[in-house]
């Protein structure tokens, strides 16, 4: 298994304020990894707050994602592959994006960042402001993206469980550190992470 990303001793300031602390982190191909906490080329990315272009529709909003490419058939395909996988952008694939819900307007921007066909897919916040069925929709097209699109996910979330449940590794994030990480399903049984991220017992 390739390494895709190494990050090593990596520091950020934001004016005065020390927002990461030496921190290192991997992430391997065909390999989904959650960056948990409060702070949470190749590379597509989702960005936090769902940034659409509103009065687009559905279609032209996705095919923005595909602005780069060359191969006409490929595009027409791909998009055929994210409306499998978002059915209910096909239902609305004419309408506007500002007519749209929160959470099909999430799955809308992540249907656009895989229209680049990236090997490296960057989550910011997925689930933020999202009701709870729709998060367990994007959970499991997340999934499905990594494992059936073998695209690699590195997928920063306050969801802690949504985000350990559905990912390979764990790195836990507190004030710009990493204090634990390893594997996920190792992670939600302990009790440091419990906790810290998960206000007790995960079950």
């Amino acid at each position: 298994m390739s390494e895709l990303l190494s990050l090593k001793n990596v520091s950020l300031f934001y004016d005065h304020v020390h927002a990461l602390r030496d921190v290192s982190l991997h992430l391997d191909e065909g390999e989904t990894i959650a960056l948990i906490g409060a702070n949470g080329a190749g590379i597509s990315m989702a960005p936090e707050g769902r940034h659409v272009f509103p009065y687009m529709s559905v279609k032209d909003n996705l095919l923005m994602g595909a602005f780069t490419r060359k191969d006409k058939a490929g595009i027409a395909e791909d998009l055929h592959k994210v409306l499998e996988k978002f059915p209910r952008l096909r239902e609305r694939f004419h309408q506007s994006a500002s007519t749209l819900s929160g959470g099909e307007q999430q799955m809308m921007v992540i249907g656009r960042a895989l229209m680049s066909r990236p090997k490296v897919l960057l989550l910011d916040e997925p689930s933020l402001g999202i009701a709870p069925k729709l998060v367990q929709s994007i959970a499991r097209s997340i999934v499905a993206i990594n494992r059936d699109d073998h695209v690699s996910v590195i997928l920063v979330e306050q969801n802690s469980r949504m985000a350990m449940r559905i990912s390979h590794r764990t790195y836990a994030l507190t004030t710009g550190e990493i204090v634990i990480s390893g594997n996920s399903a190792d992670l939600q049984n302990d009790d440091r992470i419990r906790k810290l991220y998960l206000g007790g017992d995960t079950a």
